[in-house]
């Protein structure tokens, strides 16, 4: 009876050994993991998932290929990167949606400039489109003033720079005559105007409006020219009439209505008659050496030698009769005298 429990556990202890075996054997054959929920996702797109959509253009309205935009996620992560197209388009698809950064690393082009960063909201199920204007580089400009005649630079010359009806700059030449700035351009040609508003000192103002073409990023020189000015004289304080009398007296003589002239020789004396021995006759007076006498009376214009001699003729005349008259009565006298003796 013992022994035929025994030979029976030793049966079963066959049969639990035989069965560890086959387990380990069984285990060995390779088997397909399940697939993980995260796996899942990464294959296949969320249904809420947005995305971006750009089209770059410049101010002139003209598309830029060529453009790279980075895309970065609220935890300044890497979204997407890219590049427009011909079109000038680039899209970020599948985007879980929220606030984004995007950044223009390049514009493709040596013309223009990158915009600056801007937000972009991702909402979910749509395409959040952006219009991208990358502006033109600024023309550098350099402004000159100028004498016109020595083309000496002037400082302290201020000019207007605009274009159309609106002003872009205003500048005034320094010390050394120069002035300089970025001008914004909107086209790759654009046209300017410039007009001086103020003009340096000692100088005009240049009246006149000049124009000139400038295009993005590259250099330009305006010159404007301006005139010396003419002073006003100013009265001179020592130029002042004085009224203080001469205190010489004038040697010539002024005849209304006429200049002054010199005296004149007088022509020769004719002779007249000898009243008395001890009158003094008038002698021929030599024309290339008769002279005025000082404090004779000047040449006035018309010759008064022949009344100056009239008069002096009429007055030894009646001086002569004078002395006759008493010269005979003198002789009646003496004539009473003798007859009185008598």
């Amino acid at each position: 009876m013992h022994a035929r429990l025994v030979r029976s556990a030793a049966a079963v202890a066959v049969a639990v050994i035989g069965t560890f075996t086959w387990a380990p054997a069984a285990s060995a054959q390779p088997s397909e993991p399940a697939p993980s929920a995260s796996a899942a996702a990464a294959e296949t797109p969320a249904l809420d998932a947005g995305s971006v959509e750009i089209t770059t253009k410049d101010t002139a309205g003209d598309v830029l290929a060529g453009a790279v935009f980075l895309l970065l996620d609220s935890a300044g992560q890497e979204a997407g990167r890219g590049t427009t197209d011909a079109q000038g388009k680039l899209t970020f698809p599948d985007l879980a949606p929220g606030v984004y950064r995007l950044k223009e690393t390049a514009t493709g082009s040596p013309l223009h400039e990158v915009v600056a960063d801007q937000d972009v909201i991702v909402t979910p199920a749509a395409a959040t489109r952006l219009a991208i204007i990358d502006p033109f580089k600024a023309a550098k400009v350099l402004l000159k003033a100028k004498d016109d005649k020595t083309g000496k630079l002037l400082p302290g010359a201020t000019v207007n720079i605009g274009t159309g009806t609106s002003t872009l700059l205003t500048l005034t030449t320094g010390a050394n005559g120069i002035a300089s700035a970025e001008l914004p351009v909107s086209s790759r040609k654009t046209q300017f105007w410039v007009t001086e508003i103020k003009s340096p000192a000692g100088y005009g103002i240049y009246k006149a409006t000049k124009t000139f073409t400038a295009g993005p990023g590259a250099p330009v020189t305006v010159t404007v020219t301006n005139a010396k000015t003419v002073p006003d004289p100013k009265p001179d304080p020592s130029d002042k009439p004085t009224h203080n009398p001469s205190s010489a007296p004038s040697t010539h003589a002024e005849k209304p209505g006429g200049g002054t002239g010199r005296a004149t020789p007088s022509p020769q004396g004719k002779g007249t008659p000898d009243a008395d021995s001890s009158s003094t006759a008038v002698a021929p007076a030599d024309d290339s050496t008769l002279k005025a006498p000082a404090g004779s009376l000047a040449h006035t214009g018309a010759d008064a030698t022949p009344w100056l001699i009239g008069g002096a003729g009429v007055l030894i005349a009646a001086g002569g009769g004078a002395l006759a008259v008493a010269r005979r009565q003198r002789a009646d006298e003496s004539v009473d005298e003798g007859s009185t003796v008598r």
